[in-house]
């Protein structure tokens, strides 16, 4: 699969391309090795590496596998390795019920497992940057046989629970759909990545081909539902038809049918999807609901917590940078020419500092990748 032309929207609006490639390269740095209120990767002994979520403090397999698909796009190979070696080491279950997967959160201070469930997303963004490291690098030996290590993530995906295997799939075998936790009877919009569908179904094992291209379409399908037709905004958590997942006892707990932290993603996936393969099943007409209807309030630095028809639900909002960061990435699929505006809101951004710098730079750093048209397919 090769794809020779990526856009680079920031010099679509005028911004002259030197001026874009000196920002990337200093928001890598600031990313990876900028000052201790700046970075969220931290290199331990010889050979491995972490990235922390700041606001937590602890390692998640988000932020692993985020950075490990940052380093390949950005041709860093050693940060890669040590970073995929502290995953391995730390993170992977080579027993018991979740045999196969990796433990969502661990300790930062000496890997210790916070919890021995896994997250999809974690796994989903692992393979496919270990399949694009094998393609960009060439698989080495043990875990540094990148495209093994993406299959056998893969395999046990779908199917745990088979052939004496003890635990469940991520996916859900007879819908195609991504699942919030094997097991569970409900997904995660952000969760949906038919782009990387597409691709597994090229190099993940044979048998399994089928069925990861009938992701990518059931994804792209599922999207147009869980997106609201007004605002495009997406639950964190819904329902296999898209719609908000309200169910009593989960909201007892805590709430996720509403536009928030983890749904930010949504409309910058299907925004990098479109870039990537150019398949519109309905799901992009959300990159231009969202920025229509929260230009104003990105103009006026006054974003909310909303409900996904686009009412107010709270003020306590956690990451406005990713917020800015994904809508601004949404203009990959948006057809409307307040992108441009939105990329220039972007642009205008810096990174963020402080305690909860971890989500928003993560989201950030993807979006300058798409944006400038080096989130690529290897």
């Amino acid at each position: 699969m090769n794809k020779s032309q990526y856009r680079n929207l920031f010099t679509e609006t005028g911004i002259p391309k030197a001026e874009v490639e000196t920002r990337l390269e200093r928001v890598k740095q600031y990313f990876f090795y900028g000052s201790e209120d700046e970075r969220v990767y931290f290199p331990v002994e010889d050979d491995m590496a972490y990235i922390t979520d700041t606001g937590n403090n602890d390692v998640r397999t988000e932020g692993m596998s985020y950075g490990m698909m940052m380093c390949v796009q950005w041709d860093m190979k050693e940060e890669f390795d040590r970073l995929w070696k502290w995953s391995k080491t730390y993170m992977w279950m080579e027993s018991g019920y979740h045999e196969g997967y990796f433990a969502w959160s661990c300790c930062t201070t000496d890997g210790t497992k916070n919890a021995h469930g896994p997250a999809p997303d974690g796994e989903e963004y692992f393979a496919m940057a270990l399949f694009f490291a094998a393609h960009r690098w060439g698989d080495g030996e043990g875990i540094f046989h990148y495209s093994k290590e993406a299959k056998d993530i893969l395999r046990a995906c779908l199917h745990k629970g088979q052939n004496g295997r003890k635990g469940t799939p991520m996916w859900n075998l007879e819908n195609h759909q991504i699942l919030f936790v094997p097991g569970s009877d409900f997904t995660d919009p952000s969760y949906h990545l038919p782009h990387f569908y597409e691709l597994f179904a090229l190099w993940a094992d044979e048998e399994d081909s089928k069925f990861w291209k009938g992701a990518a379409e059931e994804s792209r399908l599922y999207l147009t539902k869980a997106c609201h037709p007004v605002t495009g905004f997406s639950a964190e958590y819904a329902e296999f038809d898209g719609t908000p997942m309200s169910r009593e006892n989960h909201l007892k707990k805590d709430r996720h049918d509403w536009f928030f932290s983890d749904s930010y993603r949504t409309v910058a996936n299907i925004g990098l999807d479109y870039e990537w393969f150019g398949i519109d099943r309905g799901q992009c007409a959300a990159t231009d609901r969202i920025q229509q209807f929260l230009l104003e309030d990105a103009r006026k630095e006054s974003y909310h917590i909303y409900e996904v028809d686009g009412r107010v639900a709270a003020e306590d909002l956690k990451h406005p940078l990713g917020l800015t960061a994904t809508v601004a990435q949404a203009a990959l699929a948006a057809k409307s020419e307040i992108s441009l505006e939105w990329i220039r809101l972007f642009w205008e951004k810096p990174m963020r500092t402080g305690k909860y710098r971890y989500y928003d730079n993560c989201l950030y750093v993807f979006a300058f990748l798409a944006l400038s048209g080096h989130y690529r397919i290897w």
